[in-house]
């Protein structure tokens, strides 16, 4: 079963509808209790990175989280700010975020490539996809997914970085550690290729 965790960001029912009109099993969790029957999450988010992270430790799912996480290897799949608090930290933030996958969310303005740019990077933007890789499954032609934002995840392993984006210079748009995935386009948005990324998550 697919949770989509509720926290109180993001558009949850986009989430819900892709699934539903694929056919798979999903639910939506508000409640570590609900968490429990879980074998893939989803984290959505928009918004502020400090916003998230507090909405999130006030939910009281954010040790269950982590212990299906961590412990039992529960994929999961960040998305957009649901990606950037994976990190440990942000420039948008004082909070710590969750520090599952290592690294520093960094904001547009610090490139100088970018600084003149308008922001948020708001459209789409072709994604390109380093090697083989299981979430990208049929994208080997073409990749563009549907991006808002104004700050991007800088990981601490190169080797965890799967795609990049050009805005300016290029930038991560998706990583994975182990068990978790984050991408910092919205898949819910993305028309067809992000229903092909969520049914490729499902299908890990």
């Amino acid at each position: 079963m697919i949770s989509i965790i509720d926290y109180g960001l993001g558009n949850i029912q986009a989430f819900v509808n892709v699934y539903n009109r694929l056919g798979i099993p999903v639910t939506v969790a508000k409640t570590s209790d609900a968490l429990e029957t879980a074998s893939k999450l989803i984290l959505p988010g928009v918004g502020a990175f400090d916003h998230a992270m507090e909405l999130l430790e006030a939910s009281g799912m954010r040790q269950t989280l982590d212990h299906l996480v961590l412990s039992k290897k529960v994929p999961i799949l960040g998305i957009c700010v649901g990606m950037q608090i994976l990190a440990n930290s942000s420039d948008e933030g004082k909070l710590h975020g969750l520090g599952w996958i290592p690294g520093h969310v960094k904001a547009f303005t610090s490139i100088p490539e970018a600084a003149e740019l308008p922001l948020p990077h708001m459209g789409w933007n072709d994604v390109s996809v380093k090697g083989d890789q299981r979430l990208f499954k049929g994208f080997e032609e073409e990749a563009r997914f549907y991006f808002l934002h104004s700050y991007f995840f800088v990981s601490l392993h190169q080797d965890s970085v799967i795609a990049t984006a050009t805005y300016g210079a290029d930038f991560c748009c998706a990583v994975q550690s182990d068990n978790m995935y984050g991408v910092q386009f919205h898949p819910e948005k993305s028309h067809h290729f992000g229903t092909g990324l969520l049914k490729n998550f499902a299908e890990l």
